[in-house]
């Protein structure tokens, strides 16, 4: 029988933000970790300050965007390490969030799956997705999963 070397570890990442689709991608993100002995990542990227001739306030506000990225990403830890058993990586960046994730993902090897929810207006599956799934396919180095927002929390449970 051949020696095999343990797998690494699979981590899955969720982007954070202010969208009904997360809660799904989180869900799903967290039942895969559990069911694989994995890990789930979650990155939240704040809006870049404006300063100009007023750096302080810039400063100031970069600050509290901060604190607010910080503050979301404690309150989903427990939520993520109470689903999936396993306390999770946590990013926080400035920026654009397609160009912050694509940096986090050529930074991060241990970075596996990229989970995002997809909205169910009349939006369309949201701009993050759509970029990725689109135009920038072919930067991502791992694969992207879509989990479709009109799922319930059985439908995820089950599926995943």
């Amino acid at each position: 029988m051949p020696n095999r070397t343990p797998q690494a570890q699979r981590v899955f990442l969720v982007v954070v933000d202010e969208s009904p689709e997360l809660k799904i991608a989180l869900r799903f993100a967290c039942n895969r970790a559990r069911h694989v002995g994995g890990r789930v990542a979650m990155l939240y990227v704040t809006e870049p300050a404006e300063g100009g001739e007023w750096m302080g306030v810039g400063e100031l506000m970069r600050e509290e965007r901060r604190q607010a990225a910080e503050t979301k990403l404690a309150e989903l830890s427990s939520v993520v390490h109470e689903m999936s058993g396993e306390t999770p990586m946590l990013y926080v960046r400035e920026g654009d969030a397609r160009e912050a994730l694509l940096a986090l993902l050529d930074e991060e090897p241990a970075i596996s799956i990229l989970v995002l929810g997809a909205g169910t207006g009349r939006g369309g599956p949201g701009p993050l997705i759509t970029e990725l799934a689109g135009k920038y396919a072919g930067q991502l180095r791992v694969p992207l999963t879509i989990v479709p927002g009109s799922l319930t929390d059985d439908d995820i449970d089950a599926i995943s």
